[in-house]
């Protein structure tokens, strides 16, 4: 069945097949915690919630760098919000396409951003008792009205962000168990009164060095998983300590590949990654860290 104009994708959660990706993002703190939590209490009393003149937007907008894990974090916080809240049904998990929304065309920005959210995704809604919205890359529709209008029309521009920013408000008031979770490489280029909006703000920055630790630790137990012979070298707590020190500074994606890449640091290993040693790993970060 062919999917409505701008969605990439609607999922039925929790499913078994959306679990892992909570699970791989480390961050700092209790970050991960706190948008649970708020996901949770939107999800289940949105609808006493409503009953407050200060009441949530249900939106979460987590901001940061490429490679931070944004998008990985709200898909997997959307499988975990679902398992909180599934004694009492289902969730439905849309995946929304920003790029397929706007138009050169003069309105249609706007009538297709309105379309989205005053008819297809209360449509999408009304299937089950909740609903999550993924808005990855939110700046291509929310647009910073103020700034640069992306080589379109400025008062489609104007207009189209204006739809937004109407349909977050409608959203909330026709399905209040509902909470879109946007993402944005670019803070500066969205909207400020979309950001205003926010119920809360996930600022994920570049991991810090126990975080990338984490990561480390997490990649090699997932090669693990896979080849159990490889396991000397998550066994090697020097080794393991020595390539995050050298990986500080590269966003989770980047310290993920390098891992990855110790796999092919020599001709054996890739033949046959059983043959993995702390070296390879070693000779993988540097290579990784050099200009």
């Amino acid at each position: 069945m062919a999917l409505p104009a701008g969605v990439l994708g609607v999922h039925a959660l929790p499913a078994d097949h959306h679990d892992g990706p909570w699970d791989s993002v480390f961050v700092p703190g209790d970050l991960k915690q706190r948008l649970l939590r708020h996901c949770v209490l939107v999800l289940r009393h949105g609808r006493r919630l409503a009953q407050l003149s200060g009441r949530p937007h249900g939106l979460v907008v987590l901001v940061g760098p490429p490679g931070t894990g944004k998008t990985t974090l709200a898909r997997g916080l959307a499988q975990r919000a679902a398992l909180a809240v599934a004694e009492a049904g289902t969730t439905t998990f849309v995946e929304v396409d920003p790029h397929a929304v706007p138009s050169d065309l003069l309105g249609e920005s706007q009538r297709a951003v309105s379309r989205l959210f005053a008819e297809t995704l209360p449509e999408l809604a009304a299937r089950r008792p909740h609903l999550i919205v993924l808005v990855d890359e939110v700046e291509a529709l929310a647009v910073r009205r103020g700034s640069a209008s992306f080589d379109t029309n400025p008062v489609d521009v104007h207009r189209a962000t204006d739809a937004v920013l109407a349909g977050v408000d409608g959203l909330r008031a026709a399905c209040p168990r509902a909470v879109v979770l946007a993402t944005t490489n670019f803070p500066a280029a969205v909207d400020e009164a979309f950001l205003s909006r926010a119920d809360v703000v996930g600022r994920m920055e570049l991991p810090d060095a126990d975080t990338v630790r984490r990561i480390v630790e997490h990649s090699l137990a997932e090669l693990v998983a896979v080849w159990p012979a490889a396991a000397c070298v998550l066994d090697d707590e020097a080794a393991v300590k020595e390539t995050a020190s050298l990986l500080c500074g590269l966003d989770g994606r980047q310290v993920r590949k390098a891992v990855l890449s110790a796999l092919v640091t020599r001709d054996e290993v890739a033949a046959d990654p059983t043959q993995l040693t702390s070296a390879d790993l070693l000779t993988a970060a540097r290579t990784a860290t050099q200009p």
